[in-house]
């Protein structure tokens, strides 16, 4: 008898083992997987330490034109992009676009739009040093990839090293720049 169950304890003890690895990869409840602060945390700490309520799809490495247009709809020039939505949560980071347009040369700068300014300010702002963020402009056929690649302290502002790629229609520009915090929101090339 003592046998008996002896062995039928070591049978289900075989069972049961086997299961325990895939059960233990799992998360714990306290400490959810991928997903979690998309889901429960509905802010975004940028690099400049503001809390933004929305990363526009930065995070994941692209940047959601459409819904940046939405926000900048009524937005009358670029610097004064990080106000739109008083009251409402309704803000993106935006670079100061007229030195932009001089950094990128004439042609380029013109074509971009407040939407592409506000994806590399918030770029700028909420993505990770070495991670790319990527978006197509439909309205002048051209791709955008801003990577930040290191922060700096430059007379005591909050900067940021970062590539810019444009292509397409004829353009293949690449560039190494910087730039710093001007206002919360408001980032302008060095």
């Amino acid at each position: 008898m003592k046998t008996t169950r002896t062995a039928l304890a070591l049978i289900g003890l075989a069972l049961i083992l086997p299961a325990s690895p895939s059960v233990y990869a799992d998360p714990p409840p306290w400490a959810p997987a991928h997903g979690w602060r998309k889901k429960h945390d509905p802010y975004y700490t940028g690099y400049s330490g503001k809390r933004w309520d929305d990363d526009y799809g930065i995070v994941e490495g692209t940047c959601d034109r459409d819904k940046i247009g939405a926000v900048l709809g009524g937005v009358v020039g670029g610097a004064i992009g990080s106000t739109v939505g008083k009251g409402d949560g309704r803000t993106v980071a935006i670079i100061i676009g007229s030195v932009l347009g001089a950094v990128v040369g004439h042609q380029i700068g013109e074509q971009m739009d407040k939407a592409d300014r506000a994806c590399i300010g918030h770029a700028l702002e909420l993505a990770s040093d070495r991670n790319s963020v990527v978006w197509d402009n439909p309205n002048s056929g051209l791709s955008y990839r801003v990577t930040p690649v290191r922060g700096l302290d430059i007379d005591g502002r909050k900067c940021r090293e970062y590539d810019l790629a444009i292509r397409g229609d004829g353009v293949n520009e690449k560039r190494r720049e910087k730039a710093c915090q001007v206002s919360e929101g408001t980032w302008k090339p060095m």
